[in-house]
This record gives C-alpha cells, sequence and structure tokens, in this order.
C-alpha cells in the first residue's frame, strides 16, 4: 500500500474516524483523573498521561497487526469487532470508577491505566483497519491524538447533538470487520473468486450491525406487562433510574398530560 494509493487515503481516514469515535471518551479519562490537581499541574498529567496512553496504545496496535497476519486471526479478530461495533450502539459508558487524584504521578498513571484497560476495543478495530500497515497505524495515531486530546470534548457533544455520527462510526468497524472476516488467509482466495459474495457478506455485516443497534435503541428500553399484570422492567433501565428491590412509586400526570410514575418520597 503505497503512499499516494487511494486505498492508503481510505484506510487512513478509517483509522482516523475508528480512533475519533472510540476513543471519545479518554477526553472524559483525562478530566476525571485530572480535575483535583492544582491549575498548574493539570496540563502536564493530561500532556504525559496521554503521552504514556499513546506509547502503549501504539506498542498494542503494533503487535495485533502483526498477529492478525497468523491465519484464523483475522476471522477472530473480525467477529470481535462486529460485537464491538454493536456495542458501540446500545453502551452506556460508566466512568464512575475513575478515581480523582490530587498529586501529579498518581494522575498520570490513573489516565494510562484507565486508558489501557478501556483502549481494547480502539486496538483490535485499528489494526484491522491498517490492512496490516505499520505505517498505516502510526500515521493515524499522529494524526488523530491531537485533534483526541485537544477536540475530543467538542467531538462528544457533537455525537451526543448527532447521534448519527455514533452510526457512521459504527459502520465504519462492521465494514473493516467484514473485510477482516473476508482476508483471512484461510478463506481470502475463496473471497478473491467470488467477489461478489464476499461484498455481500460486508454488506450483511454492516447492515446486521446497524439494524441490531438500532432495533436495541427503539424497542431494548421498553417496559413490559406480564402474565400477571405486572410491570417488567428492563435492566437497563433499571440501572439508568437506580431502582431498587424496596422502592415503591406514585403515579402521576406530567405537565404533557402522559402518566409517570414517581418514586414514593423523592
Amino acid at each position: 500500500m503505497e503512499w499516494l494509493d487511494p486505498t492508503f487515503f481510505t484506510a487512513l481516514l478509517s483509522i482516523i474516524l475508528i480512533d475519533l469515535v472510540l476513543a471519545g471518551d479518554n477526553a472524559i479519562v483525562i478530566g476525571l483523573a485530572a480535575r483535583n490537581l492544582p491549575k498548574e499541574n493539570q496540563k502536564k498529567a493530561i500532556v504525559w498521561g496521554t503521552v504514556g496512553a499513546i506509547a502503549i496504545r501504539a506498542s498494542a496496535t503494533l503487535v495485533v497487526v502483526w498477529l492478525l497476519k497468523l491465519p484464523a486471526l483475522l476471522l477472530i479478530g473480525g467477529l470481535i469487532l462486529i460485537w464491538i461495533a454493536y456495542k458501540l450502539l446500545v453502551d452506556k459508558k460508566d466512568h464512575d470508577n475513575i478515581q480523582a487524584k490530587n498529586r501529579l504521578w498518581p494522575a498520570i498513571q490513573t489516565i494510562i491505566v484507565a486508558d489501557a484497560v478501556m483502549g481494547f476495543d480502539n486496538v483490535v478495530a485499528v489494526a484491522g483497519a491498517s490492512h496490516g500497515s505499520f505505517l498505516l497505524v502510526i500515521v493515524g495515531l499522529l494524526i488523530s491524538v491531537p485533534i483526541m486530546v485537544w477536540g475530543s470534548t467538542l467531538f462528544i457533544r457533537w455525537m451526543e447533538k448527532f447521534p448519527w455520527i455514533m452510526y457512521i462510526g459504527a459502520g465504519v468497524l462492521a465494514l473493516t470487520a467484514g473485510k477482516m472476516l473476508t482476508e483471512d488467509p484461510l478463506v481470502h482466495g475463496w473471497f478473491a473468486a467470488n467477489p461478489v459474495v464476499k461484498w455481500i457478506l460486508v454488506l450483511l455485516v454492516v447492515a446486521g450491525v446497524l439494524a441490531a443497534g438500532l432495533w436495541r435503541k427503539l424497542f431494548g428500553s421498553l417496559v413490559s406487562i406480564n402474565d400477571k399484570g405486572q410491570l417488567t422492567i428492563p435492566q437497563e433501565l433499571v440501572e439508568e433510574a437506580n431502582i431498587r428491590i424496596d422502592d415503591s412509586f406514585q403515579a402521576q400526570r406530567d405537565e404533557k398530560g402522559r402518566l409517570v410514575l414517581v418514586k414514593s418520597g423523592g
């Protein structure tokens, strides 16, 4: 894959978009870890924590790029990436376990460790999108990391305001996953001889991920009525509303006349 090859720039754009969509939460992690530091140390924690996180992520990605050249591992990576793309659409990120530190070095450690734990999806996705090119991984990181660090707060606001950005990101992940499934050494020869089947499979993967995410968004949080006439509340709503087993509720009308349940005494 050469520098001026359109395939190079297409893959590079995919990597940058993947970095931005999957790493948007890094701004939150960095902010949470550094928020209790004195002002003069906050910038140091952010810079050095980010440098350490990038070094670990780049090293891990390069290792995965090499591993994906082994037979069957592209297939496994593609299946993992399909799940990552789906979870991007349906998961609510929880940052409650990110502790704020009041000293510089512990804050830097928190940023690095949190990024390493949260960065597995990013590593797999970028490795798959790079098509085995170490150069693509490095160039993609050099471009996307400054945007991620200084512009990710704005990008997070964009994703909240324009949810379709998440679907574009999930679509790119699913497209990468589909290509990984068809380019593994075990099956590449067959798909190369049957390109129509290859692209049908890739499109089915993309459409399946987006449809499953949209279905979960529309119907996964609906309250249902069981055969005893009792309300059954999905676990996602239970966690979001912090509902406990001993809670009691009263039915009331809101300002629009809709029936709502209000915690007694709340």
